[in-house]
Formats: structure tokens, sequence, C-alpha cells
């Protein structure tokens, strides 16, 4: 007999089952979130999010803690025969914008970041519960069942989500391929280590003819480091299995330095370079999100920041389904939205390692070479969605980031970002013009507790001022330009309209996909 039957049941706690977990929590919806492993890892593994993943961090108010744990990318020094030849900042001319204010990613270990994550999961009283194996899944039209190996009743749940990784147990059980390659000639041993000796206000990157060594600072840790290398190999040309005694060896190989320097190496591993994902994100009730459903090059840092963004994609469709606010229908523009962004970042991924291959064969390159434009996560949109309904301007069309601006709340005279109106499970409907008033006042009330409705120099004693027109630049509305603007719960813009269209925002909010169960 199945135990008492949940809303969600989410399969996997790295950043994503959190991100999603969260969202669904303060969404007031019914959430487990369940892990096979005995005990929390205490790796590092990812370096941080990217500039969009922030803003999600922002959103689901976990920023601060985040940025005070970890620290801005540091420069890389780059090494040839042992000798330091060049440094470079990929972040140098970087600066925070008034529509984006994530300059660029955060480094912080992934334990820490799971450990923020885990701290603001339990506010709405939800945990982890850590050694729950999934080893079967069953649904009908109404729910799921999920089988455990402890042989413990099944969990039943509305919907499944696997967040559980590339090995993902959910995707296997739903027999899903996993199409794409595994490229065993570019192989990698990784680990944390504790080293004495390097600066560490420098990511170290030494490359020579037959190999590299990487060591890059933790975050929030005296002595602690990120530790990348090409393999080494026996007389066979097979590779060693990682350990402390190869990583010694190898470090010493191709720095100069003594090996000693290096001790208590923990989460030693080989890694491949795989670029993989499947052809549907969901199967009846059952979805997969993250590494589950793609896996790609380290190459960008672009693997747990997709994995965030699928959840925040996600989180607000299920709890608005499950609240009866929305028809199922909605759920499927989940795989309409996110499949397409997993196959433009494995081609993504796949490019910058390329070019970084090439790069450090040359005097002078190095790591920094992966990082461009289009790795920030920024430009990611679904202007292709069935969501991205209606409307355009010079700088913005339906489906794209809805970007931030600072203004002045009109009421207080205080400091008042558009991502602060944002924030939380909500959809935000901008009215910019006076002539938006009457029609921001209607929204508001057809779509209370839904839908907050913000005039921008639209007149009275409430809204916001746009005193520097930070908000009318970044959305590409004009000086007496009278536009409604509908964000979704999820940042991105729904659609654009002109306020004499009465019916466009209650159609959106109501009709075809959200309409109502």
């Amino acid at each position: 007999m199945p135990t008492s039957p949940t809303t969600v049941l989410i399969v996997g706690s790295g950043p994503t089952g959190l991100t999603l977990a969260i969202d669904l929590a303060r969404r007031a919806v019914d959430v487990r979130i369940i892990d096979k492993s005995p005990r929390f890892p205490r790796s590092s593994r990812a370096k941080g999010p990217d500039p969009r993943s922030l803003e999600v961090l922002e959103d689901l108010g976990v920023v601060d803690e985040v940025l005070a744990a970890g620290s801005a990318p540091m420069p890389m020094r780059k090494y040839r025969d042992g000798v330091a030849i060049a440094d470079a900042t990929p972040f140098a001319d970087a600066r925070p914008t008034p529509d984006s204010p994530y300059d660029r990613p955060r480094m912080i270990a992934q334990w820490r970041l799971e450990e923020v994550l885990r701290e603001r999961l339990a506010t709405y009283g939800v945990r982890v519960e850590l050694g729950v194996e999934l080893v079967g899944l069953a649904q009908d039209a109404a729910s799921v069942t999920a089988t455990t190996a402890d042989g413990l009743p099944g969990i039943e749940a509305r919907y499944v989500v696997g967040c559980d990784g590339g090995h993902s147990t959910v995707r296997k059980l739903l027999g899903i391929p996993f199409e794409g390659k595994t490229d065993e000639a570019r192989m990698m041993v990784c680990g944390d280590v504790e080293a004495q000796g390097p600066d560490r206000g420098f990511w170290h990157q030494w490359f020579d003819e037959d190999g590299a060594v990487m060591l890059c600072p933790i975050p929030g840790t005296r002595s602690g480091w990120w530790f990348q290398a090409g393999p080494e190999t026996d007389t066979s040309g097979a590779p060693v299995p990682p350990s402390l005694e190869s990583f010694q060896r190898l470090f010493a190989k191709h720095t100069g330095l003594p090996g000693d320097q290096l001790s208590q190496a923990t989460l030693l591993s080989t890694y491949r370079v795989n670029e993989r994902m499947v052809d549907r994100y969901r199967v009846g009730r059952v979805f997969l999100a993250g590494d589950a459903a793609h896996v790609h090059s380290i190459a960008g840092g672009l693997g747990m920041n997709t994995g965030i963004q699928d959840a925040y994609n996600l989180g607000w469709k299920l709890a608005r389904v499950a609240a009866g606010q929305a028809g199922p229908a909605l759920l499927d523009t989940y795989e309409e939205e996110r499949l397409p962004v997993a196959a433009d970042v494995l081609n993504l991924s796949a490019e910058r390692l390329r070019a970084t291959l090439e790069a450090i064969k040359e005097p002078g390159g190095g790591l920094d070479t992966a990082v461009a434009p289009r790795t920030d996560g920024l430009g990611d949109g679904y202007r292709w969605s069935s969501l991205a309904r209606l409307g355009a301007t010079s700088r913005l069309r339906a489906g794209d980031r809805a970007p931030d601006a600072p203004c002045r709340d009109v009421a207080t005279g205080a400091p008042r970002r558009l991502f602060e109106a944002f924030a939380g499970p909500h959809f935000t409907l901008l009215g910019f013009g006076a002539g938006t008033a009457p029609a921001l006042r209607d929204a508001s009330a057809a779509h209370e507790g839904e839908l907050l409705a913000y005039g921008v120099d639209a007149g009275g004693t409430h809204g916001l001022a746009d005193d520097q027109g930070h908000a009318r630049t970044a959305y590409g509305i004009g000086p007496g330009e009278n536009i409604l603007v509908l964000i979704r719960p999820d940042n991105h813009v729904g659609l654009i309209t002109p306020p004499e269209d009465l019916r466009a925002v209650p159609d959106y909010v109501n009709a075809a996909a959200l309409e109502r169960a």
C-alpha cells in the first residue's frame, strides 16, 4: 500500500532538484525530494552559477547567501615548461548594467551551493530524504507510484520529476534513449585536493605537449583546490585510476613543482566528454530535468546552470496545473521550450571545447577560450514557444528574458528594481504610460493572487517611476508610448500589447495552454 500521497516527488537532490523543490514549496505545492545517497556529498564538482542562474537564485531568495559564500572568477595564470607566461581575466571588461545586474559567474563549491538551497527549502518545512533509492515506477491516468529499494510501501505522487543525473534511474525506467556519443580520447581525472604553495589568487593552468594540469582554488576553503589533469597512463597506455599518488605524479610532471604539495585528495573521478540528450522530457506524469535529460562537455560551465533553468521553467507550470489554475496542456510547454535549449547548449559546449583544445596548443592559450557571450545564459528565450503569444518592441519579443531596471517606488520614494517586483510566484503586469492605468486596475482585480500589476510612469500615487529611463530603454518602449508587458512567473515575457486590447491579458492567463482546469 503506498504511503500518503504527495503532489510532486523529486528524485535527486542536486542543484536541479533543490531548485525545483524550492520553487514548488514556495507555491504551497506538497513536495517530497529523495536521494539514494546515504549522506550529503562534500564534493565541489560544478564551479558555480552563471549570470542567468544568479537571477533565478535571486528570485528564490538565496542569491545573497550564494554571493557571500562564493567568489568572483579569479584570473587564469598559464604556464609553459613550468614558467608563467600569461595571465587572462575573462571578465575584466564585464560590468553590471541596469538590465543585467550580474555580469559574471560566481564560483562556489557545489556542496556549499546545495547547503544554501537545502537551508532555503527547510524554511518551507521540506527536507531531503536520504538513503531512499528509486527502483520502479508505475503510472496511470491519475498518479505515479514510485517503488523504493527499502521494501517499504511505494510513494504515490501526482507527478514525478527525475533530477537524478547523467545515470538517471528515472530516465532508464521510462525507457527514454540517451542519444549521443562518449569521446574516450578526451579523458580527464578530477578531484578536490588540499595544496600548499600555489598563489590562491589565480586559477593555475600548466599546458605542455603531452598533457595538462589545472588547479583552481575552491572558495570558502583555506587550502582546498579543484584539480584537473589529463590522465596518467601505465606502460600499456591504459589510464591509471585516479588517486592522490597519481595526482602527485601528474602535478610534478607538468608543473615542475614537488608532488607532495598536494594532499588529501577526495572526489577522485575520471571524466569523459559525453554529448548526449533525450528526445523527450516527459512520459505521462513523469518528467526529466538537468543531467538526467542532457549532458555535455564542461566547456563554458553550462551543465548545472542548464539544469537550474530547466527546474525554473517547470516549477511554475507544475504548480499551476496542480492547483487547477491551468489545464494539463501547460505541461507540454516544458518540453517544447527546454528541449531546443538543451540541443543548443550541447552544440555550444561542444564548439567551446573545440575552440579551447585548439587554443591550448599555442603558448598563452587557456581555459578562458571557453568563455563566450552566450555562456552567460542571458540570451536564452522561448520565442518559438506557444506561450510566446503576442507582441514586440524595438528591443523585446514575447518569449524573451524579462530585463531588470532600477526604478523608484512612487508611494515611498525608495529605489525598487523590476526584479524585486517580479520576485515571487506570480505573473507581473507592467504598464508603461498613463494610458495603461485602467488596464492595470482591471487585470489586478480579475487575477487577484496570481498577478501583480505595476504602472511605470503611469500616474497616481502608486507604481514605479522610471526616472532615469532605464526601464523604457530595456523594454524598447519610447517616450509617450502606452504598452502593457506581461511577465511570466519564470521572468520571461509572455506578451506585449497596447492597453486598448482589453482581452489580451485575460486571454493569456486563462486561455489555450493556460486554460483553467
